[in-house]
């Protein structure tokens, strides 16, 4: 992710997303560049206007969608509870077969 952000930054600040780039803003972030993912994220970029790219992106990526699905993953969870939970009857059953 901050290869990512390593060439946003490049592009918001008007220069050129290179290898060199790329890997000069990760080495000031502390991290550790790897040659073949910044090789691999400026060849895929070749050729790309990152502002148009944004700027379509941007109304999917602003819909509000976190807070209709927290009640739905509430109840999701309370029925995988419920379907883990085995009756007595069969946790006994499970221990018998331990013991012969």
């Amino acid at each position: 992710m901050e290869y990512v952000y390593a060439a946003l930054l490049l592009n918001s600040a008007e220069k050129e997303v290179s290898e060199a780039a790329v890997t000069k803003v990760l080495d000031a972030a502390g991290a550790k560049p790897d040659k073949a993912r910044v090789k691999a994220l400026v060849a895929a970029l070749d050729g790309v206007d990152i502002k148009e790219a944004i700027s379509k992106a941007a109304p999917v990526a602003a819909a509000p969608t976190a807070a209709p699905a927290a009640p739905a993953e509430e109840k999701k969870e309370e029925a995988k509870e419920e379907e883990e939970k085995p009756s007595e009857e069969e946790a006994a059953a499970g221990l018998g077969a331990l013991f012969g």
